[in-house]
């Protein structure tokens, strides 16, 4: 082949290379520690929404957490995330870390349901959250929405963290400092059963504590995103009866501009595959798309008209 031709011919394969570069987008979802729930689903997801969008390549990210995700999904530092209701409500209402409103926050999917689990090491003389006082009481990781449950939780039964040793340890660190007696109690926002209290509860010494009363009334009226909960008899060992406590829905956040295409593209995921994501992770089975209803805050455009809502 003469040189000219060949020197054509690399010519038109380096464009078409240059050409399927620049129409891919690079899309990242923001979901949490290796340990949860958030990061193997939201690899999962990453992985079909690619195979689905020729225009996209998805990645997930090992973030912090809900407040982390939210706040980088309103600076553009990523496209999605994963979060509890909590994170995502304080933000468009009032903004975290003492940003502004963030009102161009969307819902853009719903996830599963997290149960709010106390547990108290056996023993400890610990009848109910308000018996916490004094106590060295791990609140969640740092910044987490679990955190800002436990504040809340806290508050609702008349105490801050100046009332207790407050610990930020992840799940499975709570779990062991518990039963290792270097921890009093947990309060953990998790989906059900959750692994680290499978744990705790296997290995003894632990305690599942009912969340009711007029505490859990005070939370229920101060935060319209809880709903009344319980904790199945039998999820773990030695729970014989249903725990009552609160619930909250964990969500898929983007921005108003976020493509439309992205947003119907993940629902019909959600939708068409949730035994495929079961399989990733059993709480995708818990994935109800009619949750779009009671979403805390407004949905993406393309959600609502994905849902019927015009």
């Amino acid at each position: 082949m003469p040189r000219r031709t060949l020197l054509f011919t690399a010519l038109i394969l380096l464009a078409a290379c240059a050409g399927g570069e620049s129409t891919s987008v690079f899309r990242s979802i923001g979901t949490g520690g290796t340990g949860g729930v958030y990061y193997p689903l939201g690899g999962a997801l990453a992985s079909r929404l690619s195979a689905a969008d020729s225009a996209g390549r998805y990645t997930a990210e090992v973030t912090g957490g809900s407040v982390e995700n939210v706040n980088r999904v309103v600076a553009g530092q990523i496209d999605l995330g994963f979060t509890l209701a909590v994170s995502a409500y304080e933000a468009y209402q009032s903004g975290l870390d003492g940003a502004e409103p963030a009102r161009d926050l969307r819902i853009v999917a719903p996830l599963y349901p997290n149960i709010v689990h106390i547990l108290v090491a056996s023993g400890s003389g610990i009848t109910g959250v308000e018996d916490f006082a004094g106590r060295r009481v791990s609140v969640g990781s740092a910044g987490s929405g679990t955190e800002q449950t436990a504040q809340q939780i806290l508050a609702a039964h008349g105490l801050t963290y100046d009332d207790v040793s407050a610990q930020y340890l992840s799940f499975s660190e709570s779990a062991a400092a518990l039963r290792d007696g270097a921890l009093d109690a947990a309060i953990l926002s998790v989906g059900v059963p959750a692994a680290a209290v499978l744990e705790a509860s296997t290995a003894g010494g632990v305690e599942l504590l009912p969340l009711e009363g007029a505490g859990r009334e005070t939370l229920l009226e101060a935060h319209p995103y809880y709903d009344v909960g319980t904790i199945p008899a039998g999820a773990y060992p030695g729970v014989q009866e249903a725990v009552p406590t609160v619930a909250m829905n964990n969500w898929i956040v983007g921005r108003a501009d976020l493509d439309e295409r992205v947003v119907v593209a993940l629902l019909e995921i959600l939708r068409d595959d949730r035994d495929g994501l079961a399989q990733v992770h059993d709480m995708a089975s818990q994935i109800e798309l009619s949750g779009l209803a009671s979403a805390p805050i407004p949905i993406h455009p393309a959600a609502r008209a994905f849902a019927g809502g015009g």
